[in-house]
């Protein structure tokens, strides 16, 4: 029932309503100002409104999925791609694709080239194969491929064969795959015996054993015979194909490759040589995807680097579904190329090639300070002698910031303490250091008198002083190996002998609090970092540049339309690189892919990033590694670090660990998220390893990364909550410099400095429990750390 007549129910007892609602209805709703039944519709509009909501997402996803289907099916869209991938060294690869576009062309004479048109399925075929053995060639194909077949041999699967369906190279091929993000993928089982029975086992068998690496909705297919491909061939023109979403965030072009046993023009990547430059103009001829491609974008040449277009030139289609006439050709070259359109850079528009900041010198330079200027600094100068610091000689005022500041009566006792320069001290309190507060408890204070009467350090410390310099590092060495091991504490260094320990770790200082302790990210910044950009907000950027991509769709000025055959004009490629991309015994097609605004400029990037079950070697930070994101491929030197989400500081790691993520900060060109990240380790004579994968996570050069270091000091002499500790300093000038750090022990205890002892840097130290003689006494030391810059970004 609807309208009127529907049933309403009574929504409580009237024994439980209050007196005015059981006299509503005796009430004038005219005279009352409340229309009739204003809570009904208001209710009834609302539900009106999400239904009417829901209406209007559930025609726009249809509308887009119909856009793509129509994009991707029939004359006007692209060649669809299969790459075949052989999981084994039995797998007969060039043998199916042959077969594969045999069949798609319905002829048996020579084939022109690796894409077919097949007027009887009305479609498009683009095959591949990727060699096996060639790790990087495989992932260059993966990363363009629409459909991913993975071949599979049936005599692999017998029970008595000892050989197994996938071996090594095929495992590790699975592995970078499922990291990049796998498109589409279907499996091919060939050798398959005559009988239906026997075939149909097998392929249950493949199925089972394959499941388990491949996503669920992975198609098996039998192809052996004509109607195995034939049955292919009908299901894969109605597939809805997924691809990563990154690749579907920029436009590129794939070359396309003619035959070796037959040439054509359409299908080869050729040179322009320029004017005694040693430069040239790269020409690659293949179909546009994903969008539409802007002649004034930047592009990016699959391990060459980044360029600008100076053409591109939209040609007449060589594989079309239906060969008819068409007359909207502008010309003809001489080779039989027609040429549709062209498109040529706008200068006011086109953007800059822009890889690294050009630095100002005179940037830091100071100018004439004016009045003003100088009142103001005297005011500064006369607050801040209200506060009186005992600094070291020569240390600012940041610095001093960072400095612990003690004011416990301790410090009041030593009279080798008190003098100028003798160590970081501050007094923020504002009165001498005569004027103690009595703040320590009594209990402490007569435990340092009797701990200063039963310790005599002079005299400890009076046969250290006979030792040799190859003793003492003897001593240390075995006091060491009982006390820690390298695993567990892998931040201990040792302190020098020969260089003083403010010297040798004049870059590192203490800080109070790891996390709430503040840092400057723009202190004392390396040069390297005058050489890239900066965002001031990275969300914002990112959605103010894909909304460019998206009005770049909805306009077709100077923009190439996605789907159409065109030839890119690639300028200003050195001679060298170019002739490599053309080489002959290249296997692998050329990767022309639009870079979004910005992608061109050096910055710091950061990696979630793991380290690859396969890999045994340990990667040291600022290692060289080849990294690979999306279709970019580039040598970085990455410093390792971990992730703290409650901090803003993130401590260096000196090696990347087995199980666990770390973050990899490299400097590398800016890249939007999301984006996968392979990393290749080289090898002398051999193809490179997987060394470790993972995923863009952000552009930020703020990011603070402070690299941490321990030094170990151990009891000598210990009386409850006082001790002796020795070789952490070997003279006492490093005593007195580093003394306002505080010191914590391997069982838990807090501590400080106290005074020096002797002359070979022994140290009293106070604690807030008792201390035990087995114990090891540590300072920890931070230092902020950069990555390196390559020394080569891109290698062909």
């Amino acid at each position: 029932m609807g309208g009127g007549r529907s049933q309403v129910n009574k929504a409580h007892k009237t024994r439980f309503a209050s007196k005015a609602s059981r006299h509503a209805h005796k009430i004038d709703k005219v005279r009352s100002g409340k229309p009739e039944s204003s809570h009904r519709a208001a209710v009834k509009g609302a539900r009106a409104a999400r239904i009417q909501q829901s209406k209007a997402i559930r025609d726009k996803k249809r509308a887009a999925l119909l856009k793509e289907k129509r994009s991707t099916i029939g004359s006007s869209g692209t060649p669809r791609v299969i790459v075949l991938v052989g999981l084994s060294s039995s797998s007969n690869v060039g043998s199916l694709a042959k077969d594969l576009l045999t069949f798609a062309e319905g002829c048996d004479g020579k084939l022109r080239s690796s894409t077919v048109a097949s007027p009887t399925y009305k479609l498009r075929t683009t095959v591949l194969q990727a060699p096996y053995g060639d790790l990087t060639s495989c992932m260059e194909l993966a990363k363009v491929a629409d459909l991913l077949a993975f071949v599979l041999p049936a005599n692999s699967l017998y029970s008595g064969d000892s050989s197994s369906p996938i071996d090594e190279f095929g495992s590790q091929c699975l592995s970078v795959f499922r990291a990049m993000g796998l498109p589409s993928t279907a499996v091919f089982i060939r050798d398959l015996p005559a009988d239906n029975k026997s075939r149909q086992e097998l392929k249950k068998a493949a199925t089972s054993f394959l499941s388990a690496e491949l996503p669920e909705d992975c198609k098996f297919y039998l192809a052996d015979t004509k109607d195995d491909l034939h049955k292919f061939m009908w299901l894969f023109k109605e597939q809805h194909l997924s691809s990563p979403h990154w690749r579907n965030q920029r436009p590129y072009v794939m070359s396309e490759q003619a035959m070796r046993w037959a040439e054509s023009p359409y299908g080869k990547v050729c040179i322009k040589p320029d004017d005694n430059t040693g430069l040239c103009t790269l020409l690659v001829s293949g179909y546009l995807r994903a969008h539409n491609l802007s002649v004034n974008q930047l592009v990016h040449v699959s391990g060459a680097g980044d360029f600008q277009l100076s053409q591109i030139d939209v040609l007449k289609d060589p594989c079309p579904l239906n060969e008819r006439k068409s007359s909207d050709v502008m010309e003809t070259e001489d080779n039989g190329i027609q040429i549709v359109n062209t498109f040529v850079p706008d200068c006011t528009n086109q953007e800059p090639l822009l890889v690294e900041n050009v630095p100002d010198p005179l940037a830091g330079e100071q100018t004439w300070p004016t009045e003003e200027d100088m009142e103001e600094a005297n005011i500064n100068n006369k607050q801040r002698k209200l506060v009186k610091r005992k600094l070291p000689r020569g240390t600012s005022e940041y610095q001093a910031a960072w400095i612990v500041d003690d004011t416990d009566d301790e410090d009041n006792d030593s009279d080798n303490d008190n003098q100028a320069g003798s160590g970081m001290v501050i007094d923020e309190q504002g009165h001498a250091d005569q004027g103690s507060d009595g703040s320590d408890i009594d209990a402490v204070s007569h435990f340092t008198e009797k701990f200063d009467e039963e310790t005599v350090g002079d005299t400890e410390m009076a046969d250290e002083e006979n030792l040799t310099k190859e003793q003492i590092e003897a001593e240390i060495k075995k006091i060491k190996e009982a006390n820690a091991e390298d695993e567990e504490f892998p931040d201990e260094v040792e302190t020098p002998l020969d260089v003083p320990a403010k010297k040798r770790f004049a870059k590192y200082r203490g800080l109070k609090s790891f996390r709430t302790s503040s840092w400057d990210p723009k202190e004392s910044l390396p040069p390297d970092y005058a050489r890239i950009f900066a965002f001031d907000n990275f969300t914002r950027t990112q959605k103010h540049v894909l909304a460019k991509i998206a009005e770049l769709d909805g306009g077709t000025k100077d923009c190439a339309l996605v789907g159409s055959y065109v030839r890119l004009h690639v300028t200003n490629i050195p001679t060298d690189i170019a002739s490599k991309l053309c080489h002959p015994s290249r296997r692998i097609p050329v990767v022309v892919s639009g870079l979004l605004q910005h992608e061109s400029k050096m910055s710091v990037l950061h990696f979630s990033i793991k380290k690859h079950d396969s890999y045994e070697a340990p990667i040291k930070s600022k290692e060289p590694l080849i990294f690979n994101v999306g279709f970019r491929q580039f040598t970085a030197r990455p410093l390792f670090s971990s992730d703290n989400i409650n901090c803003n500081k993130h401590k260096m790691e000196r090696f990347l660990h087995h199980g666990r993520f770390s973050v990899a900060s490299v400097y590398a060109p800016i890249c939007f998220p999301p984006l996968p990240l392979i990393v290749l380790k080289n090898r002398d004579g051999e193809q490179p390893a997987i060394a470790a994968v993972g995923s863009l996570k952000s552009v930020d050069p703020d990011r603070i990364i402070l690299k941490k270091i321990v030094l170990t000091g151990y009891p000598q002499r210990v009386s409850k909550l006082k001790a002796i500790v020795r070789y952490m300093f070997h003279n006492p000038e490093d005593v007195k410099w580093f003394k306002p750090v505080e010191l914590w022990t391997k069982h838990g205890c807090r501590g400080r400095i106290k005074e020096t002892v002797g002359t070979h840097g022994a140290m009293k130290c106070i604690f807030n429990s008792s201390i035990q003689q087995h114990d090891t006494v540590c300072m920890s030391l931070f230092k902020r750390a950069y990555p390196k810059w390559p020394e080569q970004l891109y290698q062909v």
